[in-house]
């Protein structure tokens, strides 16, 4: 904050009016960051008007970047041409990692909203992907929940809970929810398909694919699925890569250089070596057993533009390779629960792998020690960062 001040110092002291420094005084006074004295110094010490703004500026930078924060604050409120002109942003602070996240019921509950500000001091960063409030309204994702199964002692208690969750924190950050629910490895994959020609995604500035089932390593497993086969027995499931192959450039264009962020509540394996395991006593997992994946090979026409295969892609599986991820049958998935939790914190300030770290650090908090889940960033090829901006389309 204080290198913000700093950067308009010149601007602000010959732009701002006389009256507005009486204000920002009076309110800053009210703050306890200056004291009657340096109110008083600021006001008669100095006779002209930019001698004023100047012995204002100095004083409050002088005392670090909360009284700059509070500076800046004040400024928008008392002069809101000024501030914008200005290209400030009062920022909230930056959040806390996961692993110093004070007790839930100081956490907010619903989306923190992020400022005008903030959002326009990132639009002409080169390193962030470009978001505009047209973008915004054409948000779109896809929701994909497996909850009963053919064989109902595969059912997945609490991940009601989980579909629930998700669509309403989609929601509030902004995209239009396309769910299904109980689909077969052949329909994940149409819906995958279908999603790919959506006709937002040509004025989205994003995607999120949220897919919720038992799983296997490099695959997520449909409805008919059967626990305890061999591996050269046919299986219902939708090969992970899959994703990668409907929404890369060859096959949906619209999304090309747009971040598509993909999330995995799925099983990799059934290794019992690195689990998490519920705070209450009504645990579950997704677990079944691993299979190898396989990777498309690539292919490149020189009479066509040459694009990345695959980019801009980042993906958060809900645990590391051949483990097995938990849930409780009465909150849902851990993963789930956590996501929501740090995306309606800290949404509004951070972007997305910064998101998914604090969301991998909560899984460093837990009451018992002996089991382990690590949540998984997976094929991350954004070259820019990305922040949603939750709230912007409302302001």
């Amino acid at each position: 904050m204080a290198d913000q001040v700093n950067k308009v110092r010149r601007n602000f002291v010959e732009s701002v009016t006389t009256e507005v420094i009486k204000q920002l005084l009076d309110a800053l006074l009210e703050d306890s960051i200056l004291n009657d004295g340096e109110k008083d110094s600021v006001l008669e010490e100095n006779s002209s008007r930019a001698d004023k703004a100047r012995a204002l500026v100095d004083k409050v930078r002088k005392k670090g970047d909360a009284a700059c924060n509070k500076l800046i604050t004040h400024l928008q409120k008392e002069d809101p041409t000024l501030f914008f002109k200005l290209g400030l942003s009062c920022v909230q602070p930056a959040p806390a990692p996961a692993a110093e996240l004070q007790a839930k019921q100081e956490l907010s509950l619903t989306l923190i909203p992020t400022t005008e500000a903030f959002w326009k001091e990132k639009q002409n960063d080169k390193k962030i992907y470009p978001v505009t409030k047209d973008n915004i309204k054409n948000r779109v994702a896809l929701l994909i929940t497996n909850i009963k199964f053919t064989n109902e002692r595969f059912n997945r208690k609490g991940a009601e809970k989980d579909e629930e969750n998700m669509e309403t924190l989609l929601k509030a950050l902004g995209y239009e929810v396309v769910k299904h629910t109980n689909l077969t490895g052949k329909e994940i994959n149409d819906a995958l398909m279908e999603f790919s020609t959506h006709p937002k995604l040509k004025a989205t500035d994003s995607v999120v694919v949220v897919i919720m089932s038992h799983g296997k390593l490099g695959a997520v497993l449909g409805v008919n699925a059967k626990h305890g086969i061999s591996d050269n027995e046919k299986q219902d499931e939708f090969p992970i890569d899959n994703i990668y192959k409907h929404l890369g450039p060859e096959r949906c264009p619209e999304l090309l250089n747009k971040p598509k962020i993909i999330i995995i509540q799925a099983c990799r394996g059934e290794r019992a070596g690195s689990v998490l395991v519920c705070d209450s006593a009504s645990g579950d997992c997704d677990d079944v057993q691993q299979s190898a994946s396989s990777c498309e090979e690539d292919i490149e026409d020189d009479t066509l533009q040459c694009v990345h295969k695959e980019k801009d892609f980042i993906s958060l599986l809900s645990c590391t390779p051949d483990t097995v991820s938990y849930r409780q049958t009465d909150r849902g998935s851990f993963l789930i629960q956590y996501i929501v939790e740090v995306f309606n914190n800290f949404a509004y300030a951070e972007d997305i792998e910064e998101l998914f770290r604090a969301v991998m650090q909560r899984f460093e908090d837990f009451p018992v020690q002996n089991k382990k889940q690590m949540p998984t960033k997976d094929r991350c090829t954004l070259i820019k960062r990305f922040y949603f901006f939750p709230g912007l389309s409302a302001v």
